[in-house]
């Protein structure tokens, strides 16, 4: 078990230093050490057939703990992640999320949204929301009774979210980024306070071993990377 220490800020309201402790990577292995890693993270792929293998609960939790290690505003650390095991609460996510997604499909969805989403064949119905051994749900923490005012909500989550993403991959499993719209009904299937607001549905498991993903091709770096 991890344990860390929250100090105070001192009668000048700043918070005390330490000496940084930096990872230090020789810069002849700078660059392969950037490589190695993309190479791993190039193979991630949103997965949708999940096997029934259960996941180490330690895994998930140090999934999580990296996550929290984001940088947020102010340092106020806005996120929560709630970890969905239970096969009857997971059935619940999923009839709540399939009724919201009914009503963006046959309602709220654009034409335009719907023929960029057709290439990869999603629809109303969510099984992996039950099939997956794992669902987190994420949910940013706003100011309530016993949580201070956020700042950055939206940016400091995101950026958890990914180092979660990231290192669930690392450790071999396969993970959907479910977002569903709008999000309230994760409060009740969660048992989470008001103050707190749904933002992502992480589907984590081990692929099943006949998944298919779609054929998808990412943007080369010339097309993303500007040097001025």
């Amino acid at each position: 078990m991890v344990h860390t220490t929250q100090h105070r800020p001192d009668s000048g309201g700043r918070l005390p230093t330490v000496p940084l402790t930096p990872l230090t990577v020789p810069a002849q292995q700078a660059e392969d050490r950037a490589r190695a890693f993309y190479e791993i993270m190039s193979r991630r792929r949103t997965v949708r057939d999940f096997d029934s293998r259960t996941i180490p609960e330690s895994v998930l939790e140090w999934a999580v703990r990296t996550a929290a290690t984001a940088p947020s505003g102010a340092h106020v650390q806005p996120w929560r992640f709630v970890v969905l095991t239970d096969p009857g609460r997971k059935r619940r996510l999923r009839l709540a999320a399939e009724a919201e997604e009914r009503e963006f499909y046959t309602r709220r969805a654009s034409d335009e949204w719907l023929a960029a989403l057709a290439p990869l064949g999603t629809d109303e119905h969510k099984p992996f929301l039950e099939t997956a051994p794992a669902v987190i749900v994420v949910f940013e923490v706003h100011k309530g009774p016993g949580t201070p005012r956020p700042y950055y909500t939206k940016e400091s989550v995101g950026i958890a979210v990914g180092f979660l993403l990231a290192t669930l991959h690392q450790a071999g499993l396969a993970t959907l980024t479910h977002t569903p719209s709008p999000m309230r009904f994760l409060n009740e299937v969660c048992e989470r306070p008001p103050e707190e607001r749904g933002a992502y549905v992480i589907p984590v498991g081990y692929p099943a071993p006949a998944a298919r993903v779609p054929d998808l091709r990412r943007k080369p770096l010339e097309e993303v990377m500007i040097r001025l």
